[in-house]
C-alpha cells in the first residue's frame, strides 16, 4: 500500500466501534462495514483507520445518541 498507516484488523475495528469481535466479523458478512482496504488475505480483510472516520453504523444496534453532537436546550419564550 501506498499509505503509510497502519491497517486494522478484526480487534481494532471491534475496540474502535465499542463492540465484540464476533459483532465485527457478523456486520463485515452482513455488509454493515465498508470495504476493507486490504482484502489479499483471505479471512484476514484490513481497513485503514481514515475508512471509519467519518462512517457510521446503520441499523439495529447502534446508539446513535452515543455518538451525536450534544443537544442545545432551547428555552421557552413568554
Amino acid at each position: 500500500m501506498a499509505d503509510d498507516q497502519r491497517l486494522w484488523g478484526y480487534p481494532e475495528v471491534a475496540a474502535h466501534l465499542g463492540i465484540s469481535v464476533g459483532a465485527t466479523r457478523s456486520r463485515k458478512s452482513r455488509g454493515s462495514l465498508p470495504s476493507p482496504d486490504d482484502d489479499s488475505v483471505p479471512d484476514r480483510p484490513r481497513w485503514k483507520p481514515s475508512t471509519f472516520q467519518n462512517w457510521r453504523p446503520v441499523g439495529w444496534g447502534f446508539r446513535s445518541d452515543l455518538h451525536s453532537s450534544p443537544r442545545q436546550e432551547t428555552t421557552p419564550t413568554d
